[in-house]
């Protein structure tokens, strides 16, 4: 019989695993919700049409496709795909409700799927948390998201890293200012992946065909100064003063917010098809951990389903490689449990007193468990408990009946007191 695994580039979460995530993610929703963003969800699959060419050429290849029924799917044809992100999503559900409110301020916590080669912190089924902005086409609001992950970051306890920041019609008027036009597309892919790897590695593709060794020399040029952005402005010309001028509003307003430690990269190209204004990337600059969140003003994408103009934008924070990164780091409370105690089983004639505490306590706002072996065999009950992570373990036998009380044991001193019901509640709640 073959071994029992996960499918590639997935993983189970098991109770203590979840206890440090959900911590993570209530904080960052806490965030979230500080600046006026409302919960959305959306379903796990969309029509084809829908992720197509939203992605760019990379994106593209990274959609999980889900065959049709019957003879199309046997001949390889796909109608449905799983959700590649929350972005285009939201496009959809906001040209199909036309009548919201704007400006539509939503968060988006939900797992996404791409097929992508499986490595450390990257899984091909991983949440991103989302917040965006729609309705909206304004400096302010660019500047907000950026707030928003410097916020995030901050609460988690993140002591160094850098919101990067860049602008999309500045990119195109570098490619522009180097006679690389025509090539556009391949060279941003190219410039993308200049903080991972050197020059020659990102355009070695566009030795044969690209924009030619001319045009590739200019444009390495006008990037050698890539976190000055007057000196960029300067060199590219005309085409870069009105995305350099929102630049400068962004950065302004996102430190009047109190992120301060935004920065501009002129080779943040962020890889994605549908941005249209300024993007932005953050990093942990300690340990080579990389980028943890993303994302960009997309103005053009919800006209691509509505057929009129929304402007739009938002971020994107990578839950799962925050949560790799928490963990090696030690800054995760991982192992415990929101059980406060055990509500132990004497006897069998016991157990609608027993029954009847749990239930108290339960509407008294306390987590309980309630034993659910044989009654009797208090020690194996204890040991239950504390292999839980359970603090307390409640007897109530004959004697405690008798006298109207309980008896509260602190499972990691061993020490036991009896207490009214009343006491037992303050007890726990402490």
């Amino acid at each position: 019989m073959p071994p029992v695994q996960n499918a590639r580039g997935t993983r189970d979460l098991l109770p203590a695993a979840m206890h440090a995530r959900l911590a993570v993610i209530g904080t960052v929703r806490e965030v979230f919700a500080r600046y006026g963003f409302e919960p959305l969800e959306t379903p796990a699959f969309e029509r084809i049409e829908t992720l197509m060419g939203k992605y760019g050429d990379e994106g593209e290849k990274l959609v999980f496709r889900i065959l049709e029924r019957g003879e199309g799917g046997r001949e390889g044809k796909a109608d449905l795909a799983l959700r590649y992100d929350l972005t285009v999503p939201l496009a959809r559900v906001i040209a199909q409700n036309p009548a919201l409110p704007m400006p539509f301020k939503r968060y988006q916590i939900q797992p996404v799927w791409r097929a992508d080669r499986p490595q450390k912190g990257r899984f091909r089924e991983f949440y991103q948390c989302d917040a965006d902005i729609v309705g909206v086409n304004s400096r302010v609001a660019d500047a907000e998201c950026l707030a928003v992950v410097h916020d995030a970051l901050s609460r988690l306890g993140f002591p160094a890293f850098q919101i990067k920041l860049n602008h999309r019609k500045l990119l195109s008027a570098i490619v522009a200012a180097a006679g690389a036009a025509e090539f556009e597309g391949s060279v941003l892919t190219a410039i993308d992946k200049l903080d991972k790897v050197a020059w020659e590695a990102a355009f070695a593709p566009l030795a044969e065909n690209g924009p030619g060794e001319v045009a590739l020399t200019r444009l390495r040029a006008i990037l050698s100064q890539p976190h000055d952005l007057e000196a960029v402005a300067a060199a590219v010309g005309d085409g870069a003063q009105a995305p350099a001028e929102e630049l400068r509003a962004v950065l302004a307003h996102a430190a009047a917010l109190g992120a301060k430690n935004v920065v501009f990269d002129a080779t943040l190209a962020r890889g994605l098809g549908y941005y249209t204004g300024p993007v932005f990337e953050a990093v942990i600059t300690d340990g080579g951990v990389g980028s943890v969140a993303g994302g960009g003003r997309y103005d053009g994408l919800v006209g691509m389903f509505s057929g009129r103009s929304v402007p739009a934008v938002g971020v994107s924070l990578g839950l799962e490689r925050l949560l790799v990164v928490m963990e090696e780091r030690g800054m995760l409370v991982t192992g415990g449990t929101r059980t406060r105690a055990l509500v132990t089983r004497f006897s069998a004639d016991l157990d609608p007193q027993a029954l009847g505490l749990a239930a108290e306590l339960r509407a008294a706002g306390l987590d309980v468990e309630t034993w659910l072996g044989e009654p009797g065999a208090l020690g194996k009950q204890f040991k239950y408990a504390d292999s839980r992570g359970v603090p307390f373990a409640i007897v109530l036998g004959p004697d405690e009946a008798a006298a109207g009380l309980v008896a509260l044991k602190d499972l990691k001193t061993g020490e036991q007191r009896r207490m009214t019901r009343g006491e037992l509640v303050e007890a726990l709640r402490g």
